[in-house]
């Protein structure tokens, strides 16, 4: 457990185990209802004016998983999808949080999640990401990082993504999410 994060934590991550790579993991609510609505006007509705509401929410809730942290990480999308969408969601949330935003890591693979398994989502997004640039171990090394996603099911894309700030020599890496979802299948 991470320091000053209480054990009676409402929203803890909702992986069956956390990552390895992973410090401590939250999530704002269950994928569901009124978060589930602001998701998808984010996400796919391009409702920008959402970014600053949710952060708003993270702080307020993980002020703690945020402090001593070195830089907010969001989860990259492929090219192909940013490209469709205009911008990534993560990052629109991250401009709002009171740390600095390091684009280090880059898709390099589109995967797909919906209606895979825990096991097939894991297979999905290994080696999908990579350093941004040549001078990204040098930035990340030695730093608390804070990965920012928006939506985890199995946390596999989290753990994918902790697994290259860990090779970049990373110090803790803290996961935040929007929502968190149940997945029932292995």
């Amino acid at each position: 457990m991470g320091p000053n994060v209480s054990s009676a934590d409402p929203f803890p991550c909702a992986c069956p185990q956390l990552p390895a790579d992973i410090h401590i993991a939250r999530a704002l609510g269950s994928y569901e209802g009124t978060l589930r609505l602001a998701v998808h006007a984010l996400k796919y509705q391009s409702h920008r004016s959402v970014a600053p509401k949710l952060a708003r929410l993270i702080v307020e809730r993980y002020d703690p998983v945020l402090a001593g942290a070195d830089a907010i990480v969001p989860v990259p999308l492929h090219r192909r999808r940013r490209w469709r969408r205009g911008f990534n969601q993560c990052e629109e949330i991250a401009r709002h949080l009171p740390l600095p935003v390091w684009r280090v890591l880059r898709r390099v693979r589109h995967t797909p999640q919906t209606g895979l398994t825990a096991a097939e989502r894991r297979m999905n997004v290994q080696r999908a990401f990579e350093p941004r640039r040549v001078w990204c171990p040098s930035r990340v090394a030695g730093r608390c990082i804070v990965l920012l996603d928006d939506v985890s099911t199995t946390g596999a894309t989290l753990a994918a993504c902790a697994a290259v700030l860990k090779r970049l020599g990373a110090r803790e890496i803290r996961g935040l999410t929007i929502a968190r979802t149940r997945q029932s299948s292995p």
